[in-house]
């Protein structure tokens, strides 16, 4: 029976490349997201401010709309979850209202 051959080096060079690419992007992503966190809580811990607003930190945070958005949309499944548990805990009237407005979007 014959044996299957070795992997080549050059396959084995592309796999390499890839891992090192996958490792800078990493690398990059939380690189940004420590720049992102330091503005924050810059923002925060300044003692001018006397009312957070988060419309100043989307403006003046570069990427900080865009990986918000994101982060609400991957966990949209949580939110249905804890919607769907929820629902048993509602009165009549509130639920009849919830319809109400999913109608409205409608």
């Amino acid at each position: 029976m014959p044996r299957k051959p070795a992997q080549t080096n050059e396959v084995v060079d592309k796999e390499l490349e890839d891992s090192q690419i996958n490792t800078e992007n990493n690398i990059d992503e939380i690189s940004n997201l420590n720049r992102m966190l330091a503005a924050v809580l810059n923002y925060l811990t300044d003692e001018d401010v006397e009312e957070i607003d988060t419309e100043h930190l989307f403006t003046n945070t570069e990427g900080l709309r865009e990986w918000w958005t994101q982060y609400q949309e991957s966990n949209r499944k949580q939110i249905e979850k804890e919607i769907k548990q929820s629902l048993g805990q509602l009165s009549l009237k509130e639920l009849k209202t919830i319809r109400e407005q999913i109608k409205d979007k409608k």
